[in-house]
């Protein structure tokens, strides 16, 4: 099986690892406050989607009991879904938060460049 091969049959882990890897270096080399945020979010949907990717099995089916079957091995597990869901609401409201104290920072220094920020801030302090 060439590399190809491995590449498609695995393209949501590969998305997500693109993702991972768009939202890092966002977050490495951006230093406008708001494409920060928009880093962070992309690496959030890049985890759930991982995590979502790991807990479907092919061939199963939902965790709900029909038709009598109560084998373990028929339904896939849905513990991963819960913390999908769970962490796209925790993300959110950090997602909210973040964007509320971005715009209290622009109206208070009237940029968004986060070495701006800190060296206007620095001088308020003297």
């Amino acid at each position: 099986m060439g590399i190809w091969e491995r590449l498609t049959g695995n393209f949501p882990e590969v998305a997500s690892v693109a993702l991972i890897c768009i939202g890092f270096a966002m977050l490495l080399f951006s230093r406008n406050l708001f494409k920060k945020i928009i880093g962070m979010d992309i690496m959030d949907s890049a985890a759930y989607l991982f995590l979502a990717c790991q807990g479907y099995i092919t061939g199963r089916a939902a965790p709900i009991v029909a038709d009598g079957v109560q084998a373990m091995e028929a339904y896939i597990n849905p513990i991963p879904a819960g913390l999908v869901l769970t962490g796209i609401v925790v993300s959110v409201s950090v997602s909210a938060l973040s964007l509320a104290l971005a715009v209290r920072l622009y109206a208070r220094y009237h940029t968004m460049d986060i070495d701006e920020i800190i060296r206007l801030a620095g001088e308020e302090e003297v």
